[in-house]
């Protein structure tokens, strides 16, 4: 089956006017023609699009989806004529973001701030939840994501950083407790732990010259936030996990301590994933130039870079 994509235009703009009247107006074509060309995709597709009555149109949940491809082909219509004009297409319309709160809050509220100055005609909707959005089907146009990343076809990605990890706890726990000097040591102190995806708490693994250790410590507290184990950490109560660049000013200001320093814990990477379409939105492109040129700064270590990978922004993730 071949779908015409100006049928999927003509359907978008029957949607968008509320009739099909006033769409052939629009578009300077008979009501008629207009009519037939969305009863053949109707056809086309084997269910109805868009439920007829002389007083309203009503969008199936079939043409609902249907749309959401329909305004994308738009959008790629829109940035291919903006190309071959020789000009940009000036950002606008909602640009929906996930991230993590944490990482909101803690390392990106300046971007935000100057992003929402610097392009005033586009609305920023952004989901600080820690849950791992499905950004097609919920219409996101970015998620930062932290850690590793599955395969699909359907998304691409950009690597933005990569951030140490180490283990920190403040001097008061440490006079109280003792300070640890390996690993094993850790099963006889409270620690605060990250709480993976799937509700357990996650396992530490650390290595020295090849020597490998991994467990579950015992803690009191678990939590899905860093900066809560943070701020519970600074408080005297236990021992956590935490990025070194998040943790440097807690260490200068000699609240924190790093622990086990002669042992490395995994990095962490973060990236920007996005919907592999062909074209984005200019809103979604600037936005993506600002967040490489944030984390490429002095303030972080970025992240290396796979040539293969990075030619091309809109590579599948199963490149990664």
């Amino acid at each position: 089956m071949t779908l015409e994509a100006n049928d999927l235009l003509l359907f978008a703009r029957v949607v968008e006017e509320g009739s099909f009247s006033r769409a052939a107006d629009r578009l300077g074509v008979p009501k008629s023609t207009l009519s037939r060309r969305i009863s053949a995709l109707e056809a086309q597709l084997g269910e109805r699009l868009i439920l007829r009555t002389t007083r309203k149109l009503t969008v199936t949940d079939l043409g609902q989806n249907v749309l959401l491809h329909a305004q994308h082909v738009q959008e790629e219509v829109n940035a291919t004529l903006a190309l071959t004009q020789h000009r940009q297409v000036e950002p606008n319309g909602k640009l929906k973001v996930s991230m993590p709160g944490d990482f909101a809050n803690h390392q990106m509220s300046e971007l935000l701030s100057d992003f929402i100055s610097k392009y005033p005609s586009v609305n920023l909707e952004l989901d600080l939840s820690p849950r791992r959005v499905d950004l097609i089907g919920e219409n996101f146009d970015v998620a930062i994501r932290v850690g590793d990343l599955p395969d699909d076809a359907s998304l691409a990605a950009r690597g933005l950083a990569r951030f140490s990890i180490g283990l920190y706890a403040s001097p008061a726990y440490l006079k109280s407790h003792g300070t640890p000097s390996e690993p094993e040591a850790l099963m006889e102190h409270d620690c605060l732990r990250l709480t993976a995806r799937n509700g357990e708490p996650s396992i530490w693994r650390m290595e020295k010259d090849g020597a490998v250790w991994e467990g579950i410590p015992p803690g009191r507290a678990s939590a899905n936030s860093p900066e809560l184990l943070t701020r519970l950490a600074v408080r005297d109560k236990g021992i956590t996990m935490l990025a070194d660049h998040f943790a440097g000013q807690h260490v200068q200001n000699g609240e924190l301590v790093p622990l086990l320093e002669d042992w490395k814990l995994p990095d962490v990477n973060v990236w920007a994933v996005f919907p592999g379409r062909r074209l984005m939105p200019a809103r979604t492109r600037v936005f993506l130039d600002i967040l490489q040129a944030e984390f490429s700064g002095p303030r972080c270590l970025k992240m290396r870079e796979d040539v293969n990978v990075c030619k091309s922004e809109r590579r599948s993730m199963k490149a990664f």
